[in-house]
Order: C-alpha cells, then structure tokens, then sequence
C-alpha cells in the first residue's frame, strides 16, 4: 500500500497536469460545448475507461513495446489522428446541416463514451506519459510494483474525472447559451473542428 503522503502529492499533480492545456482537456472542452454538459461527461467517462487501458499497458509493460518500436507508435499515431479528421469532418457537416434548417445530428451517450475510449487509446503519447510518470511514485518498499501502477492509476483517473467534469460543466453551459442560434451553432461546431484538426496534426508530427 502507498503512503498517503504519496497519493495526496500525485493526486495534487495529477490535477495540475490534468488542468494544463493538452489534447484530451481540449478535446473534452470542444465536445462540450458542441453537444452539451452531459455529452463532455461520458466523453470524461470514455476517457477515464481509456486510462485503464493504459495503466494495464503499463502495469503489464505493453507501453514498452510502443517505446521501442518505431512502427507500433507510427500506426497508433496514425489512427488517432484520422480518428480527430473524421470527428472534425462531422463537425463541419453538423454546420452545413444547420444553416439548411435541419437539425443539428445527435449523438447518443453511448458513442460520445466510445468517442473518449478511441480517442485516449489511440494517444501512443498518452502510454509513453503513465510509463515515465507513475513508476516515480512507486516504490519496492510498498510491495508489488504492479498493485502500485493500478494504484496510482486509480487516482490519476479519479483526477481527471474531476478537472474533466468542471470543464463540461463550464464547457457545456456556454454552449448552451448558443446552440440555438443558427448563426452562434456553426461558429461552435467550426471552432470544435477547428480543434479536432489541430489534435490531429499535434498528434501526426509527435514523435517518441
């Protein structure tokens, strides 16, 4: 079992790197204020479950494969980043539908949670990140390295539910006051796309 002590310092960074401006906060803000509070909550949901795929990774030593292999990296960089150009191509859709008088499509909680799995699961970057980080926090005195990873895993994505679930709230909220309007309801799903593009070409040009 780790030190209190311990946990409450990587709970305190978690949040403050959950809080720092990255793809999946941005990608949380973007979903929020196009589709609404509750559609940014199980995109955070979808999210978190990709975390676990990711503690596994690392608990398991997967993410070391991606580490060392140049081609396992490029492919799974690959797909998340024609995963955003789809979602980006969505939006733009979303705004052409509206300004012909149609409504807006709706996206079921269910492929909004799917969305945030993909999302986080297709981020190599993501399985680099929880290999450096968590093992700085664990320690042999505590007992089994693995248990500590799903340990510091659980609380890492405790974080991110919380800094998460602020950000749809606020997210969700302003995109209310506009979603509405004809005029305001492109100018969101532009500025949604705009950022599923920038993702995406973050996410192609990283390197290891």
């Amino acid at each position: 079992m780790i030190d209190s002590n311990v946990l409450l310092a990587f709970f305190t960074t978690s949040v403050i790197l959950a809080l720092s401006p990255g793809p999946d906060n941005l990608f949380v803000l973007a979903q929020s204020a196009q589709n609404g509070r509750r559609a940014g909550l199980f995109v955070t949901l979808g999210l978190a479950t990709g975390l676990i795929g990711h503690t596994v990774a690392v608990a398991f030593g997967l993410a070391a494969i991606v580490h060392s292999s140049a081609l396992a990296f490029t492919i799974l960089k690959g797909v998340g980043a024609a995963y955003l150009l789809y979602l980006a191509w969505q939006a733009l859709r979303a705004a052409a539908l509206t300004g012909q008088g149609e409504p807006v499509q709706a996206y079921s909680m269910g492929a909004l949670y799917r969305r945030g799995i993909v999302m986080n699961l297709s981020n190599p970057k993501v399985s680099l990140f929880f290999m450096a980080f968590l093992p700085q926090f664990a320690d042999p005195r505590y007992g089994s390295m693995r248990g500590q990873f799903f340990q510091l895993g659980a609380v890492f994505i405790m974080a991110t539910i919380l800094v998460f679930g602020v950000i749809s709230f606020f997210a969700g909220g302003f995109g209310d006051k506009f979603r509405n309007a004809v005029s305001a309801q492109k100018t969101v799903n532009r500025v949604a796309a705009f950022v599923f593009i920038a993702l995406a070409i973050k996410l192609a040009v990283s390197e290891r």
